[in-house]
């Protein structure tokens, strides 16, 4: 549903260039993502990261003007499955209102982090806001109230409806912590080449390197994976069934969906067909 975001965003509509290195060296570049979407020059970037870190043993590579870059989880986990250990920043526009603030400066600014395992990656993916922007924007969508303390509307007063939300501030998680990782990740955007301010060009930075520069990989994935059975190994409380460790629940989702299909919001499922322009046996029109 959120690919919807897409073409509803105000940048779709502008034109597009070709992505282009600004410059470069053995274990760096900057591009230039030519008003592209996130999730493309995201894709390239990444696959940047892991040639140069591949070859070099580490690589920081920052892309600017590039726009919602969805699911960052996604680009550090394929720099882990290379066998790299991975950070990712997403810098982005005003969305989040500082803690203590009353309008929005900060975007909602998510950090990644992967690590190769040998059950598979270990990935943390979270955003420094306390809602998602995308699912803000579908929560607009469909009319469906927010959760309790996670905006103000553009008086300032704690909100659930959406469009006031959207229309004013989200807040950042966790009050300072989470305004302070913000910050920092806008930080790393400027390091990308990103804007902050009505512009809204985004800033996105990769840090990949090779775990042999400190451990053996094959070290690292064993005591990786006896960190995570320690972990796993825990009573849980009254009210939980087992400790999930991060990425865990999405994986298994993800499994899941790929046996039994996705059920997707009759409006959802319209607008996207419309987009598509087919109709509903997938036929054009």
């Amino acid at each position: 549903a959120k690919i919807l975001n897409i073409p509803e965003h105000p940048r779709f509509a502008q034109p597009r260039r070709p992505m282009r290195v600004v410059h470069e060296t053995d274990v760096s570049a900057l591009y230039d993502g030519g008003n592209n979407n996130g999730m493309i020059a995201m894709y390239h970037a990444a696959n940047a990261a892991i040639a140069k870190a591949a070859a070099h043993g580490v690589s920081v590579i920052g892309v600017s003007d590039s726009w919602m870059s969805g699911r960052s989880a996604y680009f550090v986990e394929m720099i882990a499955r290379a066998g790299l250990v991975a950070i990712h920043t997403a810098s982005s526009g005003a969305a989040v209102a500082p803690h203590g603030g009353s309008q929005p400066v900060l975007g909602t600014n998510p950090i990644a982090f992967a690590l190769p395992g040998a059950d598979g990656p270990l990935v943390l993916d979270m955003g420094t806001s306390a809602f998602m922007g995308t699912d803000l924007a579908l929560r607009v969508r469909l009319g469906t109230p927010l959760p309790e303390g996670v905006a103000i509307d553009p008086d300032g007063n704690p909100t659930r409806d959406a469009k006031a939300a959207r229309d004013s501030a989200l807040l950042p998680f966790g009050g300072h912590k989470g305004f302070g990782l913000g910050l920092i990740v806008a930080a790393f955007g400027l390091l990308g080449g990103g804007a902050l301010g009505p512009d809204k060009s985004d800033g996105y930075v990769f840090i990949a390197f090779r775990p042999d520069l400190l451990v053996p990989l094959a070290d690292l994935e064993r005591e990786l994976a006896a960190l995570i059975a320690r972990v796993k190994a825990v009573p849980p409380l009254p009210g939980f069934s087992e400790i999930r460790i991060p990425g865990e629940q999405s994986a298994k989702n993800r499994a899941r969906l790929a046996r039994e299909g996705l059920d997707i919001d009759r409006l959802v499922f319209d607008r996207l067909a419309a987009l598509a322009g087919i109709n509903e046996r997938g036929q054009a029109q």
